[in-house]
C-alpha cells in the first residue's frame, strides 16, 4: 500500500529477540515478524554475560531481511531491551569487555555494602528505585570492590539499547526510561545523580547525555545501511528503550483506575503517574519509580513472572520430559486448586539450578504440601503469581489513594487464559488481556509520534485498541480464594 508507513521495532528480551515490521495505514497497525533469534546468558569462568556481538549480527540480519522483502523506505528504527545491564567503552568506542548478565552473582552482598555508605531512605528519596541486587548501581559497586580495571579504563557507559544505538548511528547517548533504572538517576530533577556516585567512588564522567523518548538520535551509519541493502537514510529514534516502558505506552484504555501488568520473564505490575512517589511506605514495600514515555512515571513493582515456569520447563527438558506451553497449562488445569503457594520474589527463585526442586523445598520449609506432579508445580506457580498480583494491586491502592478496578495484562502472559482467569479471581477485578505484542507496538507508536505520523500517545493507544482484539475475564467469587489470600499474605508479610 503506497500510503502505508513502515517502521522497524527491534525488541530484545531476556530469552529471545525479534525484528518486527510495523505498518501504519492511518487507522490501524499491522505487525509482521521478520526475524526471531534466541537470547540468553553465556557462562565464562564462572560468570555469565550477554553475547552482544551475536545480538548485533542478528539485528543487522533482521534489517537486511526488510531490505530484501520491501522496497518502500523505512520511516524509522527503534530499539527496546531489558534494563540495568551495560557495556563499557574505551575512548575509541571499543568494547572493554563482554557485558555482564544481571543474574550474575557478582552483586551478592553489594546492597549491604552500599547501605553502609548511603542510607536507604536517602537513596530512595533521590532515585525512587527499588532495591534489587541486579541494579546498575550495585553492578558498578561490585566492579569497584573487586578492582575491575575496566571501570577506570572506561570512557563511556552505555546501557544495552544505547550500545546498539551507538553501533547503528555512531552517537553515544542514554535514553531516559532505561537510565532511570540504574538507581543513580535523580527522579525529581531527571538527571544523573552524580554526587551519589562520587560518594561511592564511582566515575560520573562515563555517563552520556540523556535524551527523552521520541528523540531522533541520528540516521543509520552508511556502512550499516549499505551492508543491510537499504538505499535510503533511515532515522534511528529513541523509543521507550526499557521494554516495559514501550509495553506500557501501548496499553489500550490505561487510565486512573486501571493497573497494567506487562507479563513476560518478569511481571511488571503498576500504574502510570505524573510525578514520582518517594514516600516511606513506597520504599518500605520496595516499589519503584521508572521513567515512562511522554514525561510519565511508571510506579510499579517487579514480580518474578513467567521466569518460574520457563526455568521449570528447562529443567524438565533436561530430564527428557518435553512439554509445550499448552500441554503444561492443560496439566495445571487438571491439578488440585490452591494446594501450595510460593512468594515468586523469594530469593530461592532468583537463579536456582533446579526450579521445581526449589519450589518443593520452599513449600516444605513453609509447612505446605509439596507439589510433586508437573501439573501441580505449574498450578502452584500460576496461582502464586495471581496472588502476588493481588498483593501489589492492594498496595498500589494504599500508596496512590486510587481505586483500581481493572487490570490490563499485555505481553506473553496475556495469552495464558488460565493465568488471566486466576488473576481475575484472586484480585476480584476485571482483567483485560492483550495485545500480546505490546512492547513492539509501543516501540512503533513512539516512533510514529516522534515523526508526526500520530499526534500523541493517547491517539496511539486508541489505534492499538482498534487494531488488535482483547479478551475479557470476569472474576468468579470463591470462599476458597478468601481463605488462601490470608495464607499468602502471611508468607509475604515475612519479607516486609
Amino acid at each position: 500500500m503506497s500510503d502505508t508507513t513502515n517502521f522497524l521495532a527491534i525488541d530484545l528480551g531476556a530469552s529471545s529477540g525479534r525484528v518486527i515490521l510495523g505498518q501504519w495505514d492511518g487507522q490501524r497497525f499491522d505487525l509482521r515478524e521478520l526475524h526471531r533469534f534466541p537470547n540468553g546468558p553465556v557462562e565464562v569462568h564462572g560468570h555469565i554475560h550477554w553475547d552482544v556481538l551475536r545480538l548485533w549480527q542478528e539485528i543487522t540480519t533482521g534489517i537486511a531481511r526488510y531490505a530484501a522483502q520491501d522496497d518502500a523506505p523505512l520511516a524509522g528504527i527503534g530499539i527496546d531491551t531489558w534494563a540495568v545491564d551495560f557495556a563499557l567503552l574505551d575512548r575509541a568506542g571499543g568494547l572493554l569487555g563482554n557485558p555482564y548478565h544481571y543474574r550474575d552473582r557478582r552483586t551478592d552482598g553489594m546492597l549491604e555494602i552500599v547501605d553502609q555508605q548511603l542510607a536507604r531512605a536517602r537513596l530512595y528519596n533521590r532515585t525512587g528505585i527499588q532495591f534489587l541486587p541486579i541494579n546498575t548501581l550495585y553492578q558498578l559497586v561490585s566492579m569497584r570492590k573487586r578492582g575491575d580495571p575496566q571501570l577506570d579504563a572506561a570512557a563511556t557507559l552505555l546501557l544495552i539499547p544505547d550500545l546498539l544505538h551507538y553501533w547503528l548511528t555512531g552517537r553515544r547517548i542514554a535514553e531516559y526510561t532505561n537510565a532511570t533504572t540504574t538507581q543513580f538517576f535523580d527522579a525529581r530533577a531527571r538527571r544523573w545523580a552524580t554526587d551519589l556516585l562520587a560518594e561511592l567512588d564511582l566515575p560520573s564522567r562515563i555517563l552520556p547525555e540523556v535524551v527523552t523518548p521520541g528523540t531522533v538520535i541520528g540516521t543509520l551509519l552508511p556502512e550499516v545501511r549499505d551492508t543491510a541493502g537499504l538505499h535510503h537514510d533511515v532515522p534511528v529514534i529513541a523509543v521507550g528503550t526499557h521494554d516495559t516502558a514501550s509495553a506500557v505506552a501501548a496499553v489500550p484504555g490505561l487510565d486512573q483506575h486501571s493497573v497494567y501488568i506487562s507479563s513476560g520473564t518478569w511481571s511488571l505490575v503498576g500504574v502510570e503517574i505524573d510525578q514520582p512517589i518517594l514516600s516511606d511506605r513506597a520504599r518500605q514495600l520496595n516499589f519503584t519509580n521508572e521513567g515512562g514515555v511522554a514525561s510519565t512515571i511508571r510506579f510499579l513493582k517487579n514480580v518474578g513472572g513467567l521466569w518460574l515456569l520457563q526455568e521449570c520447563q528447562r529443567q524438565w527438558q533436561r530430564a527428557g520430559q518435553q512439554y509445550s506451553w499448552p500441554e503444561l497449562i492443560e496439566l495445571a488445569e487438571a491439578a488440585p486448586l490452591l494446594r501450595s503457594l510460593i512468594d515468586p520474589d523469594a530469593q530461592d527463585f532468583l537463579g536456582p539450578n533446579d526450579m521445581p526442586a526449589a519450589i518443593r523445598e520452599y513449600c516444605r520449609r513453609t509447612s505446605q504440601i509439596e507439589p510433586e506432579s508437573i501439573g501441580a508445580v505449574v498450578r502452584c506457580c500460576l496461582e502464586s503469581l495471581a496472588l502476588k498480583y493481588r498483593w501489589v494491586v492492594c498496595a498500589l491502592e494504599e500508596i496512590t489513594g486510587r481505586t483500581l478496578d481493572t487490570i490490563c495484562i499485555v505481553g506473553g502472559g496475556s495469552q495464558n487464559a488460565l493465568l488471566c482467569q486466576l488473576t481475575a479471581d484472586a484480585c476480584q477485578r476485571r482483567v483485560v488481556a492483550g495485545p500480546v505484542e505490546a512492547t513492539a507496538l509501543g516501540n512503533i507508536l513512539v516512533q510514529a509520534v516522534a515523526l508526526g505520523t500520530l499526534p500523541d500517545i493517547a491517539a496511539g493507544r486508541v489505534a492499538v485498541a482498534r487494531s488488535f482484539e482483547q479478551s475479557i475475564y470476569e472474576p468468579h467469587p470463591s470462599a476458597d480464594w478468601d481463605t488462601t489470600i490470608e495464607s499468602f499474605d502471611a508468607l509475604i508479610s515475612a519479607a516486609h
